[in-house]
């Protein structure tokens, strides 16, 4: 016969195991978990239950078994590695109608102890014929699916209300947070960056209205102020909004803004925070942005206007002179101005440069230069964007890696 299965409220109530070793241990913190009062009866413990018998959220008698220990239990587990003890458990409470669980023999065992797993206010239970392997690798299927979005259910009571700012990572949509596609799949409106990980767009349900926020440099262009009415009218229908942005909302993303103008209308906004590029493009292409003995610092400028331009806020001077890596964004069309006022405000011209396009995407490629060539280089070999421009010594450190590999290939 088929078990019931049944979500046991077990806060304030108490519960008997007796034994204390693995399975015991295994048993216990889902059991406190769920607000129980645990009673041990066990000779000797494990080291982790002897920690939470310490702090005192576990009741410990350190004895053998005896008649008339499960009096008062809600709930029994006999987890022993005595068979004769754990059915003389299993039959005093059989006797007194008490739930128990055995850990030895599951044909003999009143209950299960399912594999049992969460994700936010969703939990997972999977008993598998009472097979306890076969059971947690569902639970770890159905759990992992749940986390990064593959199974939801869009329909809920409790479902998001307002706006949410989504980071979406570098670009390989492998890399947006579990959090942010948990919410991706529970959108009703998808406002979406020209950068945002586009293949998690197919993933959306026929439903879902998604909403192209591209500005391409030179071409169409949605403009901010269009983006935050968008966000504020969608919301207001009584729709959940998810604002899905290539790297991190607030990293050259103007997430500031989209958050400002919500609230300004009374819409709450949720921010979940990406994976930046300016870290994670280095890093796919084998550079650390930082590197004992090399760069202590490094620093992420935004190139959407050229040094001398009256609109930059950036000191050129102060980065030339600095010892840390350089990180550009959007600053392959401006790259020999770039170079230029480096070299002429500090820089050495012979400083390593890494130009980067489409990071960590399958179409990513790399070229080395210094910051004499750079702009040479980069027009010859048709480097266009989105990229990133390392600027510092840091760039040798990924050569070094190359050459250690190569070196180790038979």
């Amino acid at each position: 016969m088929s078990p019931y299965l049944l979500g046991l409220r077990l806060s304030g109530r108490r519960v008997l195991v007796v034994g204390g070793g693995r399975v015991a241990q295994r048993r216990v913190p889902a059991l406190l978990d769920a607000g129980a009062l645990v009673t041990i009866v066990s000779t000797s413990v494990t080291h982790a239950l002897d920690d939470l018998i310490a702090s005192g959220r576990v009741t410990w008698e350190a004895r053998p078994y005896q008649v008339g220990d499960v009096d008062g239990a809600w709930l029994v587990q006999a987890c022993t590695d005595d068979r004769a003890v754990n059915t003389a458990i299993a039959a005093e409470a059989e006797a007194k109608r008490i739930w128990c669980v055995r850990a030895d023999d599951k044909d003999a065992s009143a209950a299960w102890t399912p594999a049992s797993g969460r994700v936010g206010e969703i939990g997972v239970a999977i008993t598998a014929g009472g097979d306890p392997q076969r059971a947690a690798g569902i639970r770890d299927a159905v759990v992992e699916a749940l986390r990064d979005g593959t199974v939801d259910a869009r329909r809920s009571r409790t479902k998001p209300v307002g706006v949410a700012l989504v980071g979406g990572g570098p670009g390989d949509p492998g890399l947006i947070t579990v959090r942010g596609r948990q919410l991706l799949a529970q959108a009703d409106v998808v406002i979406a960056d020209r950068l945002a990980p586009q293949a998690l767009l197919d993933e959306l349900a026929p439903d879902v209205e998604l909403i192209d926020a591209a500005k391409i440099p030179y071409g169409r262009y949605l403009a901010q102020e269009r983006i935050n009415e968008l966000l504020v009218e969608h919301a207001k229908q009584g729709k959940f909004v998810v604002r899905l942005k290539g790297g991190d909302p607030f990293v050259f993303g103007r997430g500031g803004e989209e958050m400002l103008a919500c609230a300004r209308e009374g819409i709450p906004v949720v921010v979940v925070p990406g994976i930046t590029s300016p870290v994670a493009v280095p890093g796919a292409a084998g550079v650390p942005v930082t590197h004992r003995g090399v760069s202590q610092e490094f620093h992420v400028i935004s190139v959407h206007v050229p040094p001398g331009d009256p609109a930059s806020t950036v000191n050129w001077p102060n980065l030339a002179h600095s010892a840390g890596t350089l990180v550009l964004m959007m600053a392959v069309e401006r790259i020999a101005v770039i170079a230029e006022t480096l070299i002429r405000e500090g820089r050495s011209p012979e400083t390593p440069v890494m130009v980067v396009q489409d990071g960590t995407l399958p179409t990513q490629r790399a070229l080395y230069a210094t910051l004499t060539d750079v702009a040479e280089r980069v027009t010859a070999a048709g480097i266009r964007p989105p990229a990133i421009v390392i600027v510092g010594d840091v760039v040798k450190v990924g050569q070094e890696v190359e050459m250690v590999r190569a070196e180790r290939v038979p």
